[in-house]
């Protein structure tokens, strides 16, 4: 068996808990509107690797992650586009010891169910939580990520929440408090994160030959966040237990 990665960083420190060993895989169905990394959406292309040779080399990490309470946080792309690659990675890393995660959209191929028994944390990217947002922003359909959701909490699995608020897009109060309501019904949550839009991918489309979609749109001030990082914080600290 062999997959695609498109990059793989050593000492990564904002992708779970501790420090990290971040695999990028390649390939994403979604078309995000703020996507900063084009050069990963299509599933061809890509360094490919075995499950066996990839771990070998997240493994000789070790010593930084272990020391620090880190592990291996599976991205991409989207790293349930490869779920076979994927499950054969974690199941090595697990029976090693190593602490795991996978940073998802939650739109993937197949069963979830044997890659959550060998994932320890879920970072759970909500690009919208009510249809028409998740169309406008993703250009595909919310149901595959609900079916996804579901799925994490059969296996109860807990989750970091992550958003990207993007002005003019999903900053305004009304969205911020629906979406704080939404995250109180979802599993396990143990922390949120509201990420501000940035343009530092923008250059890639340039290099690509491909348009920006957000063209114009000035980067997200992170102070404004902080209050809002707070108290969606304050609100799912009260509900872990769902």
């Amino acid at each position: 068996m062999t997959g695609f990665i498109h990059s793989l960083e050593s000492m990564g420190l904002v992708d779970g808990p501790g420090v990290r060993a971040v695999v990028f895989l390649q390939g994403c169905p979604l078309r995000c509107l703020y996507c900063h990394n084009p050069d990963t959406q299509t599933f061809s292309g890509g360094q490919e690797t075995t499950p066996e040779a990839l771990v070998k080399r997240l493994l000789r990490f070790r010593p930084y992650f272990e020391s620090s309470g880190g592990g291996v946080t599976f991205s991409g792309g989207e790293p349930l586009g490869q779920p076979d690659f994927l499950l054969a990675c974690l199941k090595l890393l697990k029976a090693e010891g190593v602490h795991t995660c996978i940073d998802t959209s939650g739109v993937g191929q197949g069963d979830y169910e044997d890659i959550l028994k060998h994932t320890d944390l879920v970072l759970y990217d909500v690009k919208h939580h009510q249809r028409e947002g998740y169309r406008k922003i993703t250009g595909r359909e919310l149901d595959p990520t609900l079916a996804f959701v579901e799925a994490v909490r059969k296996a109860n699995v807990p989750m970091w929440v992550r958003h990207v608020v993007v002005p003019g897009l999903t900053d305004s109060r009304e969205h911020l408090t629906s979406l704080g309501k939404y995250i109180a019904t979802l599993p396990r949550v143990e922390k949120v994160e509201l990420l501000p839009y940035h343009t530092l991918g923008v250059h890639k489309y340039q290099t690509l030959g491909i348009p920006y979609p957000l063209e114009g749109v000035p980067p997200m001030d992170k102070t404004v966040l902080e209050p809002w990082n707070r108290q969606l914080n304050e609100a799912c600290c009260r509900n872990t237990d769902n």
